[in-house]
């Protein structure tokens, strides 16, 4: 009798206004990750939209953010997730046990110029690959996960 294959694990990447850091780690963890790991984002203090800069540089690589808009935390997103990220969101996030929390130290790419925000996206990007190699997700091509815009990327349960 055949197995089931194990179900990917879902990753939450959450920073403050949900407009740049965690909008960027999403998109390249749903386009290097490609079906493999389920991706959810968040703020705990949502801004409007999407920052410019961060559409402008994530589109450079063919990463379309133009769609995405902030949304908020909940306990329900954190719930569902196996893998918890926060950037710069300190103790907002909501703690459960059996989650793996890490703390990624990154600069806000809010009112940054573009050169700064490109070594943001870059550092970020370094970032999801060594998570994907430690969930055992080999990060496929950028291009591989460009078939749409969102990957496979997740709205709130």
């Amino acid at each position: 009798m055949p197995s089931t294959p194990p179900t990917p694990p879902t990753v939450l990447f959450v920073c403050v206004h949900h407009a740049g850091r965690s909008q960027m780690a999403a998109a390249f963890a749903a386009a290097l990750g490609v079906g493999r790991v389920t991706v959810r984002s968040a703020g705990s203090a949502p801004g409007e939209r999407v920052n410019p800069a961060v559409v402008a540089v994530m589109a450079e690589l063919g990463l379309d953010l133009s769609r995405e808009s902030p949304k908020p935390l909940t306990d329900a997103t954190v719930q569902v997730a196996d893998v918890v990220i926060t950037m710069g969101c300190g103790d907002a996030c909501p703690v459960y046990p059996g989650k793996r929390y890490l703390d990624w130290q990154l600069d806000d790419p809010d009112g940054q110029p573009a050169d700064v925000v490109r070594r943001i996206r870059d550092e970020i990007r370094l970032l999801v690959e060594a998570l994907l190699r430690d969930l055992n997700i080999e990060p496929a091509p950028i291009e591989a996960g460009l078939t749409s815009p969102g990957g496979s990327r997740e709205s709130e349960p």
